[in-house]
């Protein structure tokens, strides 16, 4: 299975039109619907299936589309990494953030490796700590900063000495808004939106002690934009990180934090056994001399 195939393949699956595709591709029809054919015959599959004159994608070509995406990405990094090992720096630094107040050092530390290393580029991904983990092991990401809880024993990793205070997110009209803080038994009344990564609810659940029973949970989500604009409408209270919410200006919102305060940590990770690109190896050197000296200087 060649990449230019699997290219091919992708300008078909985008364009949803060979024609189009053979044209953005600069190759005949013909070539293109044989190599398509190829494809098939040596994959045992049908990738594609015609309604109403178009190709759509079957199962097995889903599920080829997204690992020809990642295969694509890979040989890409591949090549802008050996490419690096020339006298300028250059290559691509890839990082997975959760939504955090952690997440204010990046672009201040990439504003101060951009300076040095001009000709270096960036991929920035945004997600929880699962999607971030699983975008490492399959080699998408360099770096990942996390949130805890979160299992770390396979990878590399460094403390930014940040805290996350966790909080509920609420309409600044909410009755709540008044407090200075919130206990369990205040939420327990209240359709409550919580994080979906079942080590979060465990330690939230933990939080709530024997109130956790009549906990109503109204909805769960990954990242907090679609949840605040839940909570917007009146639909529930959004249980999140201080630091996720400051990155959302509304003043139709605001944040309250639980009582007895309940804190975690965020980590930075890479991934034990793997090389780093020249470009990513130098920019790890530097976020471990920021560590040294103190990241809140930093966010300052």
């Amino acid at each position: 299975m060649e990449l230019r195939v699997l290219r091919y393949f992708l300008a078909v699956a985008r364009e949803e039109n060979i024609t189009r595709a053979a044209k953005t591709l600069h190759i005949t029809q013909p070539t293109l619907s044989r190599q398509l054919a190829q494809l098939e015959h040596e994959l045992g599959q049908s990738l594609f299936c015609r309604e109403a004159g178009k190709p759509f994608l079957t199962q097995a070509g889903r599920l080829l589309k997204r690992r020809a995406e990642e295969l694509l990405s890979l040989a890409a990094k591949a090549e802008e990494e050996i490419k690096a090992q020339a006298d300028q720096m250059t290559g691509t630094i890839s990082i997975g953030s959760a939504e955090s107040a952690s997440a204010r050092i990046w672009p201040r530390l990439l504003r101060a490796f951009s300076q040095a290393y001009p000709q270096v580029q960036y991929e920035l991904y945004t997600g929880n700590a699962d999607h971030i983990k699983e975008r490492i092991d399959q080699g998408l990401l360099d770096f990942g900063l996390l949130v805890e809880p979160v299992e770390i024993a396979k990878y590399h990793s460094l403390s930014l000495g940040q805290t996350e205070q966790w909080g509920v997110l609420m309409r600044s009209d909410a009755p709540l808004a008044e407090r200075k803080a919130v206990t369990a038994e205040e939420l327990c009344s209240l359709p409550l939106l919580n994080a979906h990564r079942p080590v979060v609810q465990d330690e939230l659940a933990a939080w709530f002690g024997k109130a956790k029973d009549s906990v109503h949970i109204l909805a769960t989500y990954n990242l907090i934009g679609n949840a605040a604009l839940m909570v917007r409408e009146g639909l529930g209270y959004a249980l999140t990180i201080e630091g996720a919410v400051s990155l959302y200006q509304n003043p139709e919102l605001c944040f309250r934090p639980l009582f007895p305060p309940l804190v975690d940590r965020s980590v930075f990770i890479w991934k034990k056994e793997q090389p780093l690109g020249r470009a990513s190896a130098k920019f790890l050197e530097m976020l471990k001399g920021i560590q040294k000296t103190g990241v809140e200087k930093m966010l300052c």
